[in-house]
């Protein structure tokens, strides 16, 4: 997954979007904790202020605080909810929840301090110091609230929170991947027309309405457009070479009398540059956007190898779907499949059957006789050029199933050779698709 472009992008826009939401959570989370902890703080400062606003000084001096109403939760014993009165470091009224206990801790004015009561439950402590008249004591009123109550409160806010930007991040993901889904459509649509050019089905690309995808596909185009102009160049150059050298040694043959024992020479050295001229044409990877039909090819190499096969009584099985395609030019198939009969007929005693299966991921095509066939150490022999087994056998300068080899291999497939159930030998070409 990460190596495709969607599942880099995906994974970035996850972990960025899950970054920004973490982020955007605990900044709000830490405003929220502080207008928590702030309304904490103000309700403690309004117990403290009514606290200081029913102090008394008697005539002896001594500090009393008037009954008060206080809230429910500084009645409860050890609840958190606190408050002490104190002169000059002495207690003079606690709250009913401190029971005996009492709340010491730093001197000086303290708001939104932390501490611990008995128990070692956490304390928000508010501490305020000051001064009466009539006494030089010093008066120092605390107020203190539980952290457990502070952090439940908080809770309440923080988690639904949660839960909204953690379904934020799983929309804003699912739009993710319908945009970066979307985005890469282009691609999708570019790499189905490279496979029909690469199939024959196409021979340039149509322009895309991606204005980013333009300049590929104009580069691509002109590198097509360029492998053809050298091809039919190479072709022109070959043709000429073809004539240059072919028409001297149709002159010496016609000069030297037909028994003459130049003449098998002359006819090898014709069979050799015809296959040097045919394979320097189908050099590299097959041509962009060529297909051959396979049925006409056949059709048209039986009929050629009619008179041979009736001179042996030989006849002709043909097994092919109609619609079956070589991905490549007529002539690279017609080597081929030339090469493969014409050495079944040479050998073959009364069959020749010819198959062909395809599907999406390949093609596969079966020339049979039922000749003599090969033992399994002799088959890589005969695919070696001039790898003739049989000197006294049919003549030739044994280079049929060397070209056929060689043009699968140049066409990304191979030459494989078998025994074949007629009791001869079995050729199997196996290209891409």
């Amino acid at each position: 997954m990460l190596r495709s472009i969607r599942g880099q992008l995906l994974l970035l826009a996850a972990v960025w979007i899950g970054a920004a939401l973490l982020a955007a959570f605990l900044f709000i989370s830490g405003l929220l904790e502080g207008f928590v902890t702030d309304r904490f703080d103000a309700e403690a400062q309004a117990a403290a202020d009514s606290l200081i606003g029913r102090l008394q000084v008697q005539d002896d001096g001594r500090t009393e605080l008037d009954a008060i109403p206080m809230a429910a939760n500084y009645d409860l014993p050890f609840s958190g909810w606190y408050w002490q009165v104190a002169a000059d470091g002495v207690p003079v009224a606690r709250s009913l929840s401190l029971l005996d206990g009492r709340l010491d801790g730093p001197a000086g004015n303290l708001r939104g301090a932390s501490g611990m009561d008995a128990d070692g439950a956490g304390l928000r402590i508010l501490r305020q110091e000051i001064t009466l008249p009539d006494t030089d004591a010093l008066i120092a009123v605390t107020v203190t609230a539980p952290r457990s109550a502070i952090d439940a409160s908080l809770s309440q806010i923080t988690r639904p929170l949660a839960h909204a930007l953690l379904l934020l991040w799983a929309a804003l993901a699912a739009a993710t991947l319908v945009q970066v889904t979307a985005g890469l459509s282009s691609l999708k649509r570019l790499r189905l027309d490279l496979a029909q050019v690469r199939a024959g089905k196409a021979e340039r690309l149509p322009r895309p309405s991606v204005t980013e995808l333009r300049p590929l596909v104009d580069e691509i185009n002109a590198a097509l457009d360029q492998n053809a102009s050298l091809l039919t160049r190479s072709r022109q150059h070959l043709g000429n070479l073809a004539h240059s050298l072919k028409t001297p040694l149709a002159a010496l043959s016609n000069e030297l009398p037909q028994d003459h024992a130049g003449q098998p020479l002359i006819a090898r050295m014709d069979r050799l540059i015809g296959w040097h001229l045919r394979r320097a044409r189908s050099a590299g990877p097959r041509s962009l956007g060529q297909s051959t039909p396979i049925a006409p090819v056949i059709e048209d190499i039986l009929l050629v190898l009619r008179w041979p096969m009736a001179d042996k009584g030989m006849g002709a099985e043909t097994v092919l779907p109609p619609d079956a395609r070589f991905g490549g030019e007529r002539q690279d198939l017609e080597e081929m499949v030339g090469n493969l009969c014409e050495n079944a007929v040479k050998w073959g005693r009364s069959r020749l059957r010819i198959s062909v299966a395809q599907d999406d991921a390949r093609l596969l095509l079966t020339v049979e006789d039922d000749g003599p066939g090969m033992s399994p150490d002799q088959m890589p022999r005969a695919l070696r050029r001039g790898g003739r087994l049989d000197e006294q056998g049919p003549p030739g300068a044994g280079l049929g199933l060397a070209i056929v080899a060689d043009l699968a291999a140049l066409h990304g497939g191979q030459l494989r050779l078998e025994r074949s159930d007629l009791g001869g030998l079995s050729a199997i070409v196996e290209l891409p698709a």
